[in-house]
């Protein structure tokens, strides 16, 4: 990706009290990227939480909740800590400056705008955040099959779990164990294990369809489907197209005692988080319907019970 195309078409956040300054911003911003806007500091903490904006233009001055106490409380949740944050605000002084870069801004800019310096540097910030993020994504990939790694699984996990608390809204987790993985490494070596896996992850992926399902390599031929938003009827259409994903890849596996062909496990859970309530229960809920899905022959998948 060129440096270009990383400044354009960002998702732009702006925040003011004062309509004609967000118009002011939007005409700047408008024919290179996608703006919202919000008039007070609740609805900006709201809007970033639901769109998550590359970056948030963030006005200083506002009544009840000013811009330094938003700034402050995107920091402080782990689904808004890396949304980069310019203030844009008719302060002038040094100190005014410094308390903003001290509160986690990037950027601060005076009134009134120059429309072309604005535009200059929110393409500066989108270059730098999307050259962060592809970093970050290279430290959450599994380097075998592409997929996300544990520690992007667990970072998800947590704010999914949160984010749909708020909401009141269920989070399904399949747990998919390889049936009888290491006969298969025995049997045909690792080299070919290897490229046993990627397939199995390429399945995963086509089985869960929706862009912000979350499939991981969970460890070894452990993977974990996240699903978010899913309740369990849904959770169990994902598991059925595995299975039918599994069949037509049609992986001969000549030493499994349960199958000629490669096979997977599977547990499945659902929970509407609750107040008190961990991620870690989801987890520990697919991971007894896995274990019984094993234990009662493999090659099927099994339900936790709903309360």
């Amino acid at each position: 990706m060129s440096w270009t195309e990383m400044a354009l078409n960002g998702r732009i956040l702006i925040v003011d009290d004062a309509m004609e300054n967000i118009q002011i911003l939007h005409g700047a911003l408008q024919d290179e990227q996608e703006v919202l806007f919000a008039l007070d500091g609740p609805r900006a903490l709201e809007l970033a939480r639901s769109q998550h904006p590359d970056l948030i233009l963030l006005d200083a001055v506002m009544p009840g909740m000013d811009g330094y106490a938003v700034c402050a409380a995107l920091r402080a949740a782990s689904d808004t800590s890396d949304i980069p944050v310019m203030f844009v605000t008719a302060l002038t002084s040094p100190e005014d400056e410094t308390r903003a870069l001290g509160a986690g801004a990037v950027d601060f800019i005076t009134k009134p705008v120059n429309a072309a310096v604005v535009r200059a540097r929110v393409r500066t910030q989108l270059t730098v955040k999307r050259q962060a993020d592809a970093l970050r994504a290279l430290t959450l990939t599994d380097p075998l099959t592409g997929v996300a790694n544990r520690r992007a699984f667990d970072e998800r996990l947590e704010a999914e779990w949160r984010r749909c608390a708020r909401a009141g809204l269920p989070v399904s987790l399949i747990l998919v164990d390889v049936d009888h993985f290491k006969l298969y490494n025995d049997h045909y070596g690792h080299q070919a294990g290897d490229a046993c896996l990627v397939q199995v992850a390429a399945g995963l992926r086509r089985a869960a369809g929706r862009t912000h399902d979350l499939v991981t390599r969970y460890g070894g031929e452990e993977f974990a489907i996240l699903l978010p938003q899913l309740d369990p009827a849904g959770a169990e259409c994902v598991a059925r197209r595995l299975q039918k994903e599994l069949a037509q890849l049609d992986l001969p596996h000549a030493a499994s005692p349960t199958a000629p062909r490669l096979t997977v496990s599977m547990g499945l859970a659902t929970q509407v988080p609750g107040e008190g309530q961990a991620a870690a229960a989801l987890l520990a809920a697919a991971d007894a319907q896995l274990y019984e899905a094993k234990g009662d022959g493999r090659n099927q998948y099994r339900v936790a019970v709903q309360d």
